[in-house]
C-alpha cells in the first residue's frame, strides 16, 4: 500500500517538486557562502528566519516555472500515464528548473558586481552584444569554472532524483468516480498554485514582490539572501529599470537647482523629544472636507468631515497640498521616507531593497521607540516589510488586535475601535515615541458597522458615508488620547494617502486628482495658521525634522514646508509623463520636453496651455523637473538613500 501511495502520480508531483525546493535552498546556502562578507553580522537565528522566508519566495517562483507541469500531471485523463506523454513532461521539467537552478547558481558571480539579484534588465543590457557566446564561454569555463561545477552536480542531482520516483498507472474500477476525483483535485491543484504563486488568498494580499523580503531581515542587503533569482526575473519582466541621466554635465548645477541632501541649520538649538503621532487616512480627498474648500459650492459647501473641519481651526493646515501617488502602497515611501511614487510605486520597484533612512529609523537613534499600526491582515499590502525596512520595530495588525469580532470581513478592524486601540496601546510606550497609523474603513465597498447606518451623510459619493464614520473615530480618538500622558508633549500630523473619486470638477483635473489635507497639530499651541503654497507628502519627513531641530544630514526628496525657498516644487508622475506644480504653475513634461503649461491659479481647471506664451517660464520649470530625473535616477539606481 505504501508502495502505490510513493507512485501515485500526485504524490510523486508533490517529491519532485520539493526535489526542486531542496536545491534552490541549497543554492541559496551557496549564495551566502560564497558571498558572506557582504553579509556580516548575520546570526545562525537570523539565518534560519532568511531560510524560511526564503521558502515563501521559492514557492512563488517554483509554482510560476512548473505551472505547467503540474498542470500536465492533473489533466484528469488517462493518457497523462502514456510512457510517451512523461517523456516530454519530463524535458518540460528538466528544462524550466534548470533554467532557474542555472540564473540562482550564476547570480553568485554576478552579485559582488551588482549587489542585487539579477533582473530582467540583463536580457536588454546584453541585447546588443555580438560576443555574448564568447562572454559566456569565459565566463563559465574560465573565470567561475567552480560554479559550472556545481551547476552540473545540481542539475544531475535534479536528474537522478526525478528518475527515482516513478508513477504506476491506477487500476480503474469506477471510470465516473475516478474522473470526479481526478477533475476536483486538478481544481484543487489549481488552486493551491495560483495562492502559492501570489503568496496567498486573502483579499487585501497583494501578490509578493521583491520587497516583501525586507519582512525576513534586519539590513536591507540581506533581501538579496531571501529572494531568488528566478523570482527576482519574472519580477520585473514588465518594469523598465530607471536610466542615469545627465541633463545637467555639471553635477554642482544640478545641486543648486534641486538636492536632497539636507544638511543641519547653522544655528543649533535644542533637539526637540517630542512625541510623533502620524495619521494616514485612506481615500481622504482634500474634496471631502469642508475646511479646506470655503469657496466650494458659492460658499455653501460643508463637506463630510466636521471633526477635521474644527480640529483644522487650531492647527496648521496646508490648503495647497498633494500626494506623491494614487494607490496606498505608494503612500508609505512618500510620508515615512520622503520617496515619491515616479512611474512606479516603489515598494513594487526593483529598488525596493535599497538601504533606506527615514523618519523611524533616523529618530529612532535618537531613542524614540518606534510602531507602526494597520488594522488589516498581518502582511497585507506589503506594509509590515516596507516599516520594518523604514525604521519601525514594534508593527501592530489585526493578528496583535486580536478580535475578529471588530472584523469588517474584508479589509480590516472598523476604524473606531482600532483606533481606540491605538490610543490605548500607545500609552504603554516608553516616550519618545513615533507612531504611525494606516487607517481601513473607507475603502470600496464604502460601508459603516451595522450600528451606524444611516449615521452619517450619503452625499453624492458612495465613499462619503464611509469619510463621515472616519472622521467620528478620529473624535473619539482625540478625545481618548487627550486624557493620555503622552498627549501634551505630542505633533500630530494628519495626511491621506491618496485621493480617490471625485465629484466636482476641479478635483478631476490631473492636479486635483492628487489634492489631499495635511494638518499639523501641536495640543500645546504652537502650530497655527495656513499654508497656501503647495506642498506634498514627501515634505513631511523634512518639515518634521527640521521642527524638531534635528542636528544631523539626512536625505530627503521633499523640502521643509515651514520655510520654504522660491524654488520649491510638487512632482506626480503618471504612464512616463511628469506632472510640476511650482507657485501659480503646473508644468507637463514628458519625451524630454515640455509638452504643456498651465497658470493653476487662474485656470484651475488646466484648459489653456500658455507653455507658447510663456517660453521663460516653462524653460526655468523645466530644469527643475530635469535637475529632479537627475538626482532621482542616480540615487535611486545607485542605492544612495542616505548621507554618508
Amino acid at each position: 500500500m505504501l508502495q502505490l501511495i510513493k507512485k501515485n502520480i500526485y504524490t510523486v508531483l508533490i517529491v519532485r517538486l520539493l526535489i526542486v525546493f531542496a536545491i534552490y535552498t541549497i543554492c541559496r546556502v551557496l549564495f551566502y557562502t560564497f558571498n558572506y562578507q557582504m553579509f556580516s553580522g548575520i546570526s545562525s537565528q537570523n539565518f534560519i528566519l532568511i531560510l524560511v522566508g526564503g521558502l515563501k519566495f521559492d514557492v512563488s517562483a517554483i509554482l510560476y516555472l512548473n505551472s505547467l507541469f503540474i498542470l500536465s500531471q492533473a489533466v484528469p485523463f488517462n493518457f497523462r500515464f502514456k510512457p510517451l506523454y512523461q517523456k516530454v513532461c519530463a524535458q518540460l521539467y528538466f528544462i524550466t528548473n534548470g533554467i532557474g537552478i542555472a540564473v540562482n547558481i550564476a547570480d553568485i558571480a554576478y552579485y559582488p558586481f551588482t549587489l542585487r539579484r539579477t533582473s530582467f534588465s540583463l536580457f536588454t543590457q546584453f541585447l546588443n552584444e555580438k560576443n555574448l557566446g564568447q562572454l559566456a564561454i569565459k565566463f563559465m569555463f574560465i573565470d567561475f569554472w567552480y560554479l559550472t561545477i556545481i551547476c552540473i552536480t545540481c542539475l544531475f542531482l535534479m536528474f537522478w532524483l526525478y528518475k527515482k520516483s516513478t508513477i504506476v498507472p491506477p487500476s480503474i474500477k469506477n471510470k465516473k468516480l475516478y474522473y470526479t476525483l481526478s477533475s476536483v483535485v486538478m481544481l484543487l491543484l489549481a488552486w493551491f498554485t495560483v495562492a502559492g504563486m501570489r503568496g496567498g488568498f486573502r483579499h487585501s494580499t497583494r501578490p509578493i514582490t521583491l520587497s516583501n523580503a525586507g519582512e525576513y531581515v534586519s539590513n536591507p542587503a540581506e533581501i538579496n539572501l531571501v529572494l531568488n533569482t528566478p523570482f527576482a526575473i519574472m519580477q520585473t519582466i514588465n518594469t523598465q529599470p530607471l536610466q542615469k541621466v545627465n541633463y545637467f554635465s555639471d553635477s554642482l548645477r544640478a545641486d543648486s537647482l534641486y538636492s536632497p541632501i539636507h544638511l543641519p541649520p547653522h544655528k543649533k538649538a535644542p533637539f526637540l523629544k517630542k512625541n510623533l503621532v502620524i495619521i494616514i487616512l485612506e481615500s481622504f480627498s482634500r474634496e471631502y472636507l469642508g475646511g479646506f474648500n470655503k469657496t466650494l459650492e458659492d460658499g455653501k459647501y460643508k463637506g463630510y468631515t466636521p471633526f477635521l473641519d474644527s480640529l483644522k481651526k487650531v492647527s496648521l493646515s496646508f490648503n495647497n497640498a498633494y500626494a506623491n501617488g494614487r494607490s496606498s502602497i505608494e503612500a508609505l515611501p512618500s510620508v515615512l521616507t520622503s520617496i515619491p511614487n515616479i512611474n512606479e510605486p516603489y515598494i513594487l520597484s526593483y529598488y525596493s531593497g535599497n538601504k533606506l533612512n527615514g523618519l523611524p529609523s533616523l529618530l529612532a537613534k535618537k531613542g524614540y521607540h518606534t510602531s507602526f499600526f494597520h488594522g488589516a491582515p498581518n502582511g497585507s499590502m506589503g506594509f509590515s516589510s516596507f516599516v520594518k525596512m523604514a525604521g519601525v520595530q514594534h508593527y501592530y495588525g489585526k493578528t496583535e488586535y486580536n478580535n475578529d469580532a471588530d472584523f469588517d470581513d474584508i479589509w480590516g478592524i472598523w476604524d473606531e475601535p482600532f483606533f481606540n486601540y491605538w490610543a490605548n496601546t500607545m500609552a504603554t510606550f516608553k516616550q519618545p515615541f513615533i507612531s504611525t497609523l494606516f487607517s481601513v474603513s473607507s475603502h470600496h465597498p464604502f460601508e459603516v458597522p451595522a450600528a451606524y447606518k444611516n449615521k452619517f451623510a450619503k452625499g453624492t459619493l458612495p465613499v462619503h458615508q464611509t469619510i463621515g464614520y472616519t472622521d467620528m473615530a478620529l473624535r473619539k480618538f482625540f478625545a481618548s488620547a487627550a486624557t493620555k500622558p503622552w498627549y501634551k508633549n505630542t505633533l500630530f500630523i494628519i495626511t491621506a494617502d491618496h485621493s480617490s473619486v471625485a465629484y466636482h470638477p476641479q478635483y478631476q483635473t490631473s492636479m486635483g486628482a492628487f489634492a489631499i489635507p495635511i494638518l499639523f497639530f501641536d495640543p500645546s499651541g504652537e502650530l497655527k495658521g495656513e499654508v497656501n503654497y503647495p506642498v506634498q507628502q514627501i515634505d513631511i519627513m523634512p518639515t518634521v525634522l527640521n521642527y524638531l531641530n534635528y542636528d544631523l544630514p539626512y536625505f530627503a526628496f521633499g523640502k521643509d514646508m515651514l520655510n520654504p525657498l522660491p524654488n520649491n516644487f510638487v512632482v506626480n508622475t503618471s504612464d512616463n509623463s511628469y506632472q510640476l506644480s511650482q507657485g501659480n504653475y503646473v508644468l507637463m513634461y514628458s519625451n524630454h520636453k515640455t509638452q504643456a503649461l498651465y497658470n493653476y491659479k487662474e485656470d484651475i481647471l488646466l484648459q489653456h496651455n500658455i507653455a507658447s506664451q510663456n517660453p521663460i517660464i516653462s524653460q526655468l520649470m523645466e530644469n527643475y523637473i530635469k535637475a529632479f530625473i537627475q538626482q532621482y535616477n542616480k540615487h535611486t539606481v545607485d542605492n544612495t538613500f542616505g548621507v554618508k
